[in-house]
């Protein structure tokens, strides 16, 4: 039974929504040990093709961490904290299926490092995305300061620390922090790149979701020669076998 997140399977689409609207659906050890709960039953569940992560309430995403959860804590019990959400984080970044982040709403602290560990992030024209930890005498402790830089490079991301700064949903378009932006509605949005991707080869997809979390921590070299390696694996999928049969029958492929 699950209290703080919602979980749905659609169309090939897991929806995980975290449900706590009247605290703006804040973090706490509850709500991160029920997404983990979730996020293994999304990535083990072999009807769910696609994964999207939302928030209740239309006021937010994730707000952030519980602050009320975190002000007593030690440093053990602050280092135990944040390796727990860094485990789930790092489980959405390496899940071989895509995972989309549909903002809408503020995006802050924890919960902008949730939407940089999922693949794809679509904001709502009114969201704010934003790492505002150093207001509270701390830093971003779910991996903020590992994603942030490498989305948007690191002059801008230590000016969103040591601001706080609360970027615009159209700003973060442009500095690479979202995919997209919508007037409203995000989720909308969101089903409609998977009803995308849902069309192609799931397990190649897989592959290539791999290849470019894997490569990109490795010299480029390196990262060629594992790409390599990984596209030859897919001549042993029945995907290759239907996708190129298909185009040369001209027809659609029907990957399974």
């Amino acid at each position: 039974m699950l209290d703080t997140i919602i979980y749905d399977v659609k169309n090939n689409i897991g929806y995980i929504t975290i449900n706590r609207p009247k605290a703006l659906n804040a973090l706490n050890q509850v709500v991160l040990g029920e997404l983990s709960e979730v996020v293994d039953m999304a990535e083990k569940d072999p009807n769910v093709k696609v994964v999207i992560i939302t928030g209740a309430g239309g006021k937010a995403f994730v707000a952030g961490a519980d602050i009320a959860a975190m002000q007593m804590m030690t440093p053990s019990e602050a280092y135990d904290f944040a390796r727990m959400a860094q485990e789930i984080y790092n489980r959405i970044q390496y899940m071989p299926k895509i995972v989309i982040a549909a903002i809408d709403g503020f995006a802050l602290g924890g919960g902008c490092e949730l939407a940089m560990a999922c693949d794809i992030r679509v904001a709502s024209a009114k969201s704010k995305i934003g790492i505002p930890e150093v207001t509270l005498g701390v830093i971003p402790g779910f991996a903020g300061t590992q994603r942030l830089p490498r989305l948007v490079g690191l002059s801008r991301a230590k000016e969103m620390l040591a601001t706080a700064r609360k970027v615009p949903a159209d700003e973060a378009l442009s500095i690479g922090l979202v995919n997209h932006v919508v007037e409203e509605n995000p989720v909308a949005k969101a089903e409609e790149i998977a009803a995308d991707i849902c069309k192609n080869s799931i397990s190649a997809i897989a592959l290539g979701k791999r290849a470019m979390n894997e490569g990109i921590e490795m010299e480029l070299k390196k990262g060629i020669e594992h790409e390599a390696a990984l596209f030859a694996v897919t001549f042993s999928t029945e995907d290759q076998r239907e996708g190129m049969t298909a185009f040369l029958e001209k027809r659609p492929a029907n990957f399974k």
